[in-house]
C-alpha cells in the first residue's frame, strides 16, 4: 500500500510538472538570457541552448502543449475505436465485416507515414490527432469488438434484454462497465503512441514552430552543440522518457485498482 501510494505521488508529480511546469520557469523560455551553449552554473541550472535561452526554463515549459495534443489525440482514437468496436461486436454480420476490413486497410499504413502526409495539409496538432486516430482506433476497435462478443451472451446482458432495455442503455450500463479495465489499458497505449507521433513530427520540423518551447524541438535545435552543453539535449530527452513512462504507469495503476479490469467469461459471470 505504501509503495503504491509513493508511486502514485511520484507519477502525479511528474505529470503535473510536465503540464504546469511553465509557471515555475525562472526565465521566459523564448528569450535569450546569456551566451549560447553556456554550461550549467549559478543562475542557469542546465545552462543555455543554441540561442542563449535558459534550458531549465524551456524544459519546464516544453511539456504542456505536447501533453495537451497527445491526450486529445488519444481520447479521439479511443472514442472512435470504442464506438466502432461496440457496433462490430454487438451487431456482427455485415457491420462487423465492413468495419474489420476498414481496420485492416488502415493498419496496413504506418502511423508515422500517415502523420507526415497529414502534416503537409494540416497544422501539427491536427496531424497528430489524425495519425493517432487512423493508426490507433483500428486496434482499439478490434480489442473492444472481442470484449463485446465475450459479454453480450452473459446472463446480466440477457436479463437487460428481457427487461426491454434499449441497445444504448445495455451498452452504457452493462457492457461498458465490464470493459472498463480493457478500455483504460488501451487508452494508455494510445497515449504513448500519440506522444511518440507528436515528438517525431516536432523533431522533423512539422510540429511546434520555433521559438516555442517543446522537448522534441529542443532535441532538433541543440544536437549541434551537445558537446558544449550536453544538458540542452539530455534534459528534454529525459523529460520525454519520464513523461511517457508516467503516462503508461498511471493508466496501469488505474486499471489495477479496477475490480472489473478484465473481460474474461469467468469475471463477467461473477457479476450476475
Amino acid at each position: 500500500m505504501v509503495n503504491r501510494l509513493l508511486v502514485t505521488v511520484l507519477l502525479t508529480a511528474v505529470l503535473a510538472t510536465a503540464a504546469l511546469g511553465g509557471w515555475a520557469a525562472p526565465y521566459d523560455p523564448t528569450d535569450p538570457v546569456a551566451t549560447p551553449w553556456r554550461g550549467s552554473g549559478p543562475g542557469h541550472l542546465l545552462g543555455t541552448d543554441a540561442l542563449g535561452r535558459d534550458v531549465w526554463s524551456r524544459v519546464l515549459s516544453g511539456g504542456a502543449d505536447l501533453l495537451a495534443v497527445s491526450v486529445t489525440a488519444a481520447l479521439a482514437a479511443s472514442a472512435t475505436g470504442l464506438a466502432g468496436g461496440l457496433a462490430a461486436g454487438w451487431l456482427g454480420g455485415a457491420a462487423d465485416r465492413v468495419l474489420t476490413a476498414l481496420t485492416d486497410l488502415l493498419l496496413a499504413v504506418p502511423s508515422l507515414l500517415l502523420a507526415l502526409v497529414a502534416a503537409i495539409a494540416l497544422p501539427g496538432p491536427a496531424a497528430v490527432v489524425v495519425a493517432t486516430v487512423c493508426g490507433g482506433a483500428p486496434l482499439t476497435l478490434r480489442v473492444v469488438r472481442d470484449a463485446v462478443r465475450a459479454v453480450r451472451t452473459t446472463g446480466y446482458v440477457e436479463a437487460a434484454r428481457c427487461r426491454g432495455e434499449s441497445t444504448a442503455a445495455i451498452a452504457l450500463r452493462e457492457i461498458l462497465p465490464a470493459m472498463k479495465g480493457t478500455v483504460l489499458a488501451d487508452l494508455g497505449l494510445r497515449l504513448v503512441v500519440a506522444v511518440q507521433i507528436a515528438s517525431a513530427l516536432n523533431v522533423l520540423g512539422f510540429g511546434t514552430p520555433p521559438p516555442e518551447p517543446d522537448w522534441a524541438l529542443m532535441l532538433r535545435e541543440n544536437m549541434a552543440g551537445v558537446a558544449m552543453n550536453p544538458w540542452a539535449v539530455a534534459a528534454p530527452a529525459l523529460a520525454l522518457g519520464l513523461t511517457t513512462t508516467a503516462l503508461a504507469l498511471s493508466v496501469h495503476l488505474a486499471t489495477d485498482r479496477d475490480p472489473r479490469a478484465t473481460t474474461s467469461r469467468e469475471d463477467t459471470r461473477a457479476r450476475i
